[in-house]
C-alpha cells in the first residue's frame, strides 16, 4: 500500500509542476519522454550521492555497472541467449 501512496504523491507532484509550466496532461510526446528520461536519470543521482558522502571513490567501472544498466536498459545485442543473429546474414538471404 506504501507503494501506491508513494506514486500517487509522485504523480500529484507531477501534476503540479505541468500546471506551474503550463503542460497539459498527457503531455506531448517529446515533453514525456523528456521527462521520463529525467526520472531515470533521478534515480541514479540517490546512489551517486551516496556513493560520494561514504567516500568512496566514483570511477567509470561503478558508473558503468550500476548506472548505465538501468537507464539504457539491456541493449541489444544482436544475438539471441545461443549466439544465434537476430537476422539472418546478407548470404543467407541470397
Amino acid at each position: 500500500m506504501k507503494m501506491y501512496l508513494l506514486s500517487l504523491g509522485a504523480g500529484l507532484l507531477v501534476g503540479i509542476i505541468y500546471s506551474l509550466l503550463n503542460v497539459r496532461s498527457p503531455a506531448p510526446p517529446v515533453i514525456a519522454l523528456v521527462g521520463l528520461l529525467g526520472i531515470l536519470i533521478g534515480e541514479q543521482a540517490v546512489p551517486l550521492v551516496k556513493r560520494v558522502l561514504s567516500g568512496d571513490p566514483l570511477t567509470v567501472s561503478w558508473f558503468h555497472s550500476r548506472c548505465v544498466p538501468h537507464v539504457f536498459g539491456e541493449l541489444p545485442t544482436g544475438a539471441d541467449r545461443n549466439g544465434v543473429p537476430d537476422r539472418p546474414s546478407p548470404r543467407e538471404l541470397g
